[in-house]
């Protein structure tokens, strides 16, 4: 059988967190070397985003936390503490997975209350990593918010997603559905030492070409921007226009912000491969998680005359961090999935 040289573990001694979590068991299989499936029976899939957050939705579903892309960038890397799981290697190799989120969703959107709201995926962790090759959530997601008639959008760096394109092409008849693609790097090493477990850029762009000849209006967002490194206009100018060839219909661009955990898990990978480049860091991300606003206004005014050039009209989407704070609120707000 497929499956039958995977090892379990039972729920005994399993971290506090993830027994609050629902845990069911804990999955290791050679087909995902290195990585642990902590499988869990969620009690809701739909998360409420905070009242006032500056976003053009009010709801999310997350079908998974951790993440095997492992960017050591991501923001979304201090909900793993919330598991009793740090916020570095077992952000990326233990995935936590909620084998019945499309059912519990599902049974959600069929409430008299329910008003067919936007639900954003992938304002967290991808729904579209490697683990959804072996779980298949996102078909059983995707037809659930269909059929009730729920607008939906979703983020991913992963080309999993061409797998369900005939299935959100129909879903595109019944229901708004917005798709972006997350593609912030060209350099093959670069890429492969910041986020050594996403499909490469080349992928990415070939999706976005999918995605367009089959009519979505794609958004790419090049993010983060990373100071120092993927900022000088000769890599952005290479990055919108690869993204416009490959027919993209806008893209946004943002610095990098470093919150919580995630900024020591960057800056140990940056005095690795970057010495030279922390004093400036130091000076740039004085303020805390963000960049300085003298910064913030440079790469604008760089990004804005590259959009026009490319054609890449910029979508009126809030502030990446604002954007990002909402993703980490209405996930700590879940406690621990209950």
């Amino acid at each position: 059988m497929r499956w039958q040289s995977q090892t379990l573990d039972a729920e005994d001694g399993a971290l506090p967190g993830l027994s609050r979590a629902g845990l069911v068991r804990t999955v290791r299989t050679p087909e995902f070397e290195g990585i642990t499936f902590h499988e869990v029976l969620c009690k809701s899939a739909l998360n409420r985003v905070p009242e006032g957050a500056n976003v053009p939705f009010r709801w999310t579903v997350n079908p998974m936390r951790g993440c095997s892309h492992a960017c050591r960038y991501c923001f979304a890397r201090g909900t793993h503490e919330y598991l009793d799981l740090d916020a570095g290697r077992d952000f990326d190799s233990q995935i936590v997975v909620k084998t019945n989120v499309a059912a519990v969703l599902r049974k959600e959107l069929g409430r008299r209350s329910w008003r067919r709201e936007p639900v954003a995926l992938g304002t967290n962790t991808d729904p579209y990593q490697r683990a959804e090759g072996r779980y298949r959530l996102m078909p059983g997601i995707i037809r659930a918010l269909t059929e009730s008639g729920t607008p939906f959008s979703i983020l991913t760096k992963g080309t999993l997603l061409r797998r369900d394109l005939p299935l959100l092409t129909s879903a595109a008849r019944e229901v708004p559905v917005s798709i972006a693609m997350s593609i912030a790097i060209l350099d093959e090493d670069l890429h492969h030492s910041l986020e050594p477990g996403t499909p490469s850029p080349r992928a990415r762009l070939d999706l976005v070409r999918a995605l367009a000849d089959a009519g979505f209006a794609v958004n790419v967002l090049v993010a983060p921007v990373i100071p120092c490194l993927t900022d000088g206009r000769a890599h952005l100018d290479a990055v919108f226009g690869a993204i416009a060839e490959a027919g993209a219909r806008s893209a946004v661009a943002f610095p990098m912000h470093l919150r919580g955990s995630t900024r020591g898990w960057f800056l140990s990978w940056l005095a690795e491969h970057h010495p030279a480049l922390l004093r400036r860091y130091r000076q740039l991300y004085r303020r805390g998680a963000y960049v300085t606003p003298e910064y913030s206004a440079w790469l604008r005014a760089r990004v804005a005359p590259l959009l026009a050039e490319h054609g890449l009209t910029a979508r009126g989407r809030p502030e990446p961090e604002t954007r990002a704070e909402t993703a980490h609120a209405s996930d700590a707000q879940l406690a621990l999935f209950a």
